[in-house]
């Protein structure tokens, strides 16, 4: 079999985050796909990179052209040695190492017709107009995808033919809607109602089908209904007077429906374009810059070839003459802004990796949807510019743009040569260095970003690398897996460019409070800015607060499948990070959990829990046990007195009444908790409220969302039933260190040997319904102490059991080796089957347990992308009279399937007035100093005439009404080093130069005031 990704069996462990995005039909579509970039300049290479990454069947490249050094400002795979050599050939082994299995060829003819024709989709980076108008027709003709783009400085775009009739299968990847129904009406209008508190979230048109509604069967499995939405939480589906009566329950499910976009060629939409609008503040350029960049290729034509010269001034005049010119003949004639046309001049040589991984990212995104059908792809043309990015008071003259052989040319020509300097002394800090990282570390090597004489980049991150990382983490190989990511990346951006080696620093330790001895002050204060690349809000809002503790700018940003986030913070001028919060998670109720799921993620959660419950804490507490003094009662005191005796009862389980010494026992252990969890819980469920029962209101009990569970029997015939037995028999004997077996006959045999005692629900099991009522434990009767001492009695001294010590299972979702996914597969499909619920496949099902987020690597490349584009506005600020203004800086949020970019202006930090002044979360009142306790008082009296009521430190309390006026009276002449140390019973250490106080007043009037955060600087 083929090594290309056109096989039918996916490479799970490479692919895995993109396939929550793409889907396997997608994939295997995508792997039967030739794709050829034609031009391999930065542009080419970023959009080479991702498509390799993402899996096509194969990629050719075309640029017999000899490598320049200009090329080198944002080619990442050449080098000054390559310099001269065809760059196709140069890239090609270096985009090949991406993707073991994706070919990557150089074409060595000409891109004829013929050629052309044996391509899914042909992108065309570096060609002059005249020549993409003929590979655009060839690609029609042949029925081929054709994509145009190009880059020109802080300017670019992209163009598609897909041709008259594309289809996209699913044109924006969401998953399907579904709810559960509350009632349906029999009428001409058939009107359905959700439950209470579930939106339907439909559109009118859209169409859905039914599934588990009760009575009025014959919508079960209906041929497709269209809706129109009467409100939140109704919507009509048609007639269904013909329809047996409404019995109750029933799920509805969108079902989504392909949409045919039809294209014009390039040729067409050069006379007739269409516009996709990335940016609606910008809404006039789109057709300045469609005649634009037709002038460049005019005055190249007329020039050689060569584009007009950096900040010149007579080629700008020519390609301003040649715009108006083709203007004035265009049918759709638009109003052209000199000014603007005359920057696009200006830019024309400029190439710069910022905007190459925008647009990188955005073009493979494209590729991906014309040899998959899956998202909406862009039609025709999309115009992009960030002139904004321009320095404030920016007027170099001409020479400070002219090339001088160097790898930053394609960047100077468009900033100038003293705006290059400034990047090269840059001290930066970049947190993370995973798929946002590697992405961002690679932009600033080519942007030279540290490489000057005072430029320095700290990069931290503690993780090693993984398989799976290398499908977007394009600076890692097969090689690195293992080794730290933060040397990796730091190793491999070195070699791109050798100017930034050496002015690395990596580290491994993770950003808390627990390293702020490390990433102390004296750190931060080196510091021109922070740069997040994380993964969780967690450490997220950490870093927003020592950002905002040390005024450092933050540049923040996130990807959720092809859905990305940027936002900008700047002291001063923005809200922080944590201003603005999302929606806290909703977490499924325990009785849910427990007894009442109704949807395959409830069951998933259960199955992670349960994992947990069997594997690993019952071996976290054995061990903690043994390797106690033998107080077992005092080790587990936490809880009442039912989960002390559950815990010391499962200690003594695992540790001598059920501990396991072969594996046949492991095997019937496994087969006697399938008998409790799918047929004596279930049974008991039963018992405590039959199917029939009605509620205190004289309602259905089992009225939806509740689903009344069926008690499953072993099966050894049932698949599903020994996976459940392998993976847990596996997993329990890994717990003792016992050799499992992977023989599913053998183990199928000993399951069906085992005699299981046959069960009689009880009376008096307590079973939690709702979240009000106080959780039962599902056993007769409460433990009390004499039960909890009896088993602690019965525990063997730890010290008989010397040298004996259980391992926990900790969970690993990328190891499909360990049983781990394959146990809640099962566990969770096993308990969906007892309620009624369709069951999620093992892809699904690591998804959801595994809290993975989907990713794939056209986004973060764009995602980095818009993020240096803002570093470039941080650096250029103010030119030391004028500071940029809030609205050149750009929040950004964007969804490569719809597609749809949404920029904004950052938020305004929120101003709170105190003493007839303004702060915000920004400000501080700092004291230079070790001062006194009284002094501080002293000084905010005399400012401020306000009367200090308590001060505080952290938890600690060091002045206030209650303390005893001795205490008091001792304190108040101490300074801020002493009583710190005094109250919390500890030195401050030596790293902290700054204690942050929180200070109470009151004003003459007895008025509570709020004040800003105060700091005391306690050494130098």
């Amino acid at each position: 079999m083929s090594e290309s990704a056109s096989h039918q069996e996916i490479d799970e462990g490479l692919y895995s985050r993109q396939l929550y995005v793409l889907g396997v039909d997608a994939m295997r579509k995508m792997g039967a796909s030739n794709v050829l970039v034609v031009g391999l300049k930065g542009l080419g290479c970023e959009v080479a990179k991702n498509v390799v990454l993402a899996g096509v069947k194969s990629v050719t490249l075309y640029d017999p052209a000899a490598v320049e050094i200009a090329d080198l400002s944002s080619q990442f795979f050449l080098s000054e040695s390559d310099v001269g050599k065809p760059r196709a050939e140069v890239a090609a082994p270096r985009l090949a190492e991406l993707n073991q299995y994706v070919p990557v060829s150089v074409l060595d003819k000409e891109l004829t017709p013929e050629v052309i024709s044996g391509f899914k989709c042909v992108v065309v980076t570096e060609l002059p107009l005249q020549r993409r108008l003929e590979i655009s027709a060839a690609a029609r003709q042949a029925n081929v995808c054709f994509i145009s783009t190009e880059i020109r400085g802080l300017f670019g775009y992209a163009f598609n033919d897909f041709g008259p009739g594309f289809v996209v299968a699913d044109p924006t990847g969401e998953e399907p809607l579904t709810g559960m129904i509350a009632n349906i009406e029999q009428g001409a209008d058939g009107v359905v109602t959700c439950l209470d508190e579930t939106r339907h979230g439909l559109e009118d048109g859209q169409l859905v089908t039914f599934a588990e509604v009760r009575g009025m069967t014959e919508l079960n499995g209906c041929e497709p209904r269209r809706v129109k939405t009467l409100g939140p939480y109704t919507f009509s589906i048609g007639d269904t007077s013909v329809l047996s009566q409404y019995g109750g329950g029933g799920v509805f499910t969108q079902v989504k429906e392909p949409a045919t976009v039809g294209f014009a060629t390039l040729a067409e939409a050069l006379e007739s374009p269409e516009y996709f609008y990335a940016d609606f503040a910008k809404f006039d350029r789109p057709p300045q810059l469609h005649v634009g960049f037709q002038a460049l290729h005019a005055f190249a034509a007329a020039h050689g070839g060569r584009m007009p010269r950096a900040g010149n001034d007579e080629d700008a005049d020519q390609v301003i003459r040649l715009a108006n010119e083709i203007n004035d003949r265009w049918s759709q004639k638009t109003e052209l802004d000199e000014k603007l046309l005359r920057m696009l001049a200006y830019q024309a040589t400029g190439d710069l990796s910022p905007m190459v991984a925008v647009f990188g990212g955005l073009v493979a995104q494209e590729v991906l949807k014309a040899c998959s059908a899956k998202f909406s792809p862009i039609k025709n043309f999309m115009y992009f510019d960030a002139l904004e990015c321009l320095p404030v008071g920016f007027d170099p003259a001409q020479e400070d743009f002219a090339p001088r052989g160097s790898r930053y040319d394609g960047q100077v020509a468009v900033f100038g040569r003293r705006f290059q300097e400034k990047l090269g002394n840059l001290r930066e800090f970049l947190v993370g260095s995973g798929a946002i990282g590697c992405e961002m570390l690679k932009n600033w090597a080519m942007m030279g970003v540290a490489t000057g004489p005072g430029g320095v980049v700290h990069v931290t991150d503690m993780d090693t690398i993984e398989k799976s990382n290398l499908n977007r983490q394009f600076l890692f190989r097969p090689s690195d897996v293992g080794k730290l990511k933060s040397d990796t990346a730091a190793a491999a951006v070195a070699a791109m460019n050798p100017d930034i080696g050496g002015k690395i620093v990596t580290h491994q330790d993770r950003v808390g409070p627990e390293t702020e001895s490390i990433y102390n002050d004296a750190f931060y204060e080196g510091l021109d800015g922070v740069t997040n690349a994380l993964d969780n809000v967690v450490a997220r809002k950490y870093m927003d607060t020592r950002c905002l503790f040390y005024r450092k700018p933050l540049l923040e940003s996130g990807t959720l499948g092809t859905k990305g986030n940027t936002q900008v913070v700047i002291p001063h001028l923005t809200e922080t990070y944590s201003a603005s919060r999302d929606p806290e998670e909703k977490q499924i109720p325990i009785c849910t959990l427990k007894n009442f799921p109704s949807a395959i993620e409830h069951t998933i959660q259960w199955a992670r829990d349960l994992f947990a419950g069997l594997f690993t804490q019952p071996a976290e507490n054995v061990n903690a046990y043994l390797a106690s003094p033998g107080n077992a009662k005092e080790l587990f005191n936490q809880g009442n007195a039912n989960t002390q005796a559950q815990t010391l009862a499962t200690i003594r389980d695992f540790l001598v009444a059920k501990r396991p010494l072969t594996f046949k026992e492991c095997v019937v252990w496994a087969r006697l908790n399938f008998e409790e969890l799918y047929n004596n819980t279930i049974q008991q469920l039963l018992f405590n409220f039959p199917k029939d029962s009605v509620s205190s209101s004289g309602q259905p009990f089992w009225a939806p969302p509740k689903r009344a569970p069926d008690a499953i029997a072993f099966d050894p015939k049932d698949e599903l039933h020994v996976d459940f037995v392998v993976a847990a028999a596996n997993l329990h004997a890994f717990n003792y260190g016992l050799a499992g077996s992977r023989d599913r006959a053998l183990i199928r045999d000993m399951a069906a040997a085992v005699a299981v005692p046959q069960f009689v629900p009880k009376s008096g099991v307590k079973i939690q319904v709702n979240e009000n009522e106080r959780p039962g434990d599902d056993a007769p009767g409460d433990s009390d102490e004499a039960e909890v001492d009896s088993i602690a009695a019965s525990l063997p001294a730890p010290s008989t059991f010397a040298g004996v010590r259980l391992e926990p299972a900790d969970f690993e979702k990328d190891d499909d080796s360990n049983f781990h996914i394959d146990f809640i597969t099962a566990a969770s499909n096993l308990r969906a089957s007892n309620y009624g619920i369709a069951v999620a496949d093992r892809l699904r099902t690591k998804q959801i347990a595994g809290k993975i987020i989907p990713a794939i690597a056209t986004t973060t490349s764009l995602v980095t992308g818009l993020v240096c584009l803002e570093l470039y506005k941080l650096v250029g600020a103010t030119d030391g009279t004028n500071v940029r203004k809030v609205d050149d800086y750009k929040n950004g949020f964007v969804n490569l399937a719809l597609p749809f970019f949404g920029f904004s202006e950052p938020i305004a930090p929120a101003k709170i007035e105190c003493c007839g002044e303004q702060f915000t979360e920004w400000d501080s009142i700092d004291f230079e100093g070790d001062i006194t306790v009284q002094e501080l008082i002293d000084r905010i009296s005399d400012k401020y005439s306000l009367a200090v009521s308590m001060i505080s430190y952290g938890v600690s309390m060091l002045y206030s009404p209650f303390t005893s006026k001795a205490k008091a009276k001792a304190r108040l002449q101490m300074r801020f080093s002493e009583v710190i140390a005094d109250v919390t019973g500890k030195e401050i250490p030596a790293h902290i130069k700054w204690a942050p106080l929180v200070v109470c007043c009151d004003d003459a009037d007895d008025e509570e005031v709020d004040l800003p955060e105060i700091r005391v600087k306690i050494r130098d």
